[in-house]
């Protein structure tokens, strides 16, 4: 296993560099380097100037449009957006329904669904998690009632993360009662605007309504919108759930932050204390490795060989090393940590309220982050499922 770059790739990471670097938005980059406060414009600005470039769908096969590149140049785009200051790409379509519709829906729903995903036009949102079933996904209870040609759908979904930017949900509904229960869930493509729903925002500690409620109220849903077979959901939500819980890894993002931690450090005067050094160079070690686990089963795919099913795994270390980058900058940057006026964030002040403009997100991120080893799967029912199928106990 060689896990260096080769010159092709390396040629091509200074190509994705060059276009980024001529392509992103600086206030938009700069956003991000200082952990600020990202609108829907921003996120669907960049997702519009990757769509037009034919990178929105950056790992797809070019039989569905996408650039058909294997898994290092995927991995090579990722890292250079994300050293470069680029927004997240918001996941839900591209990412994870995307996959769904081109492995399991009809050549109909190709046609209607990916186009208005690739090009960024169309916001998806994801209803799995419900009130009581979130890690126990199965236990779901919102109901879709076949009806001639439609399905009637009443429930709730909750968590729903940006639902209320959503113009369309991909939802996992139960269409039968017998047998196990992961038996009878379907998964259904449902129009936000149809009569019958509502989405309420939560409002999360950092005051930012990130997530959402999403209620069904005898809502129509036309049986053309249903992928697959019915009572085959689940099947197709495992499916889905690997490409989450690899996203929510996101090494890419960590080597950001991690220098976006030293620049706190230093201009905090913490930089100086070799205990403090030494728990950044812990973590850093830490990121090596996930990335190092990144690579091996890139070049596993790469290679054709039959790569381990680690994408619990790098879930589970990748939702803490978030959270381990978060406490340190907390600590850097000390009482200046504290106050959070997200309004006077906004009007571009509280770097002078406070003192210390680098130190002025930290509280919303420490707060924000500490939903990473909850979402996508719990870490403790990751790790069930690391030992039953990795270690095989």
């Amino acid at each position: 296993m060689d896990l260096n770059f080769t010159a092709e790739e390396q040629a091509f990471r200074h190509e994705i560099r060059q276009w980024v670097a001529e392509n992103l938005p600086r206030e938009i980059s700069h956003k991000v380097h200082n952990a600020l406060r990202l609108s829907r414009d921003d996120l669907q600005r960049w997702a519009k100037i990757l769509g037009a470039k034919g990178w929105l769908g950056w790992g797809w096969p070019k039989q569905f449009g996408g650039p058909g590149w294997n898994a290092i140049q995927k991995h090579l785009f990722e890292e250079e957006c994300a050293l470069a200051g680029a927004p997240r790409v918001i996941p839900f379509g591209p990412v994870m329904v995307a996959p769904v519709i081109m492995a399991f829906g009809s050549p109909e729903q190709h046609k209607r669904f990916l186009p208005g995903i690739a090009s960024g036009e169309v916001w998806w949102s994801q209803g799995y998690s419900e009130p009581g079933s979130g890690s126990d996904l199965a236990s779901l209870k919102t109901r879709a009632e076949r009806r001639g040609d439609k399905y009637i759908v009443n429930g709730q979904k909750t968590w729903t993360t940006l639902g209320q930017y959503g113009e369309w949900i991909f939802c996992l509904v139960r269409t039968s009662t017998e047998g196990k229960p992961q038996t009878g869930i379907s998964f259904l493509l449902v129009d936000m605007k149809s009569p019958g729903i509502t989405v309420r925002p939560i409002v999360l500690l950092d005051g930012e309504p990130e997530v959402n409620e999403v209620f069904f109220d005898n809502v129509e849903v036309p049986a053309e919108n249903l992928i697959g077979e019915e009572n085959k959901g689940w099947t197709y939500a495992k499916h889905l759930l690997a490409h989450e819980r690899t996203n929510i890894a996101d090494v890419n993002r960590a080597k950001r932050e991690l220098e976006r931690l030293k620049r706190i450090a230093k201009a905090e005067g913490v930089w100086d204390d070799a205990r403090f050094r030494d728990q950044i160079a812990l973590l850093e070690v830490d990121i090596v490795a996930l990335e190092m686990m990144v690579l091996r089963v890139l070049s596993a795919e790469k290679s054709g060989k039959q790569s381990l099913d680690v994408a619990g795994l790098l879930k589970i270390r990748g939702s803490e090393i978030q959270q381990r980058y978060s406490e340190l900058m907390m600590l850097a940057g000390g009482p200046f940590s504290v106050p959070f006026v997200s309004e006077a964030m906004e009007a571009g002040w509280q770097g002078d309220y406070v003192g210390a403009a680098h130190c002025a997100p930290l509280t919303a991120t420490y707060f924000n982050l500490r939903k990473t080893t909850i979402y996508g799967g719990s870490n403790e029912v990751q790790r069930n499922i690391v030992a039953q199928t990795v270690l095989g106990s």
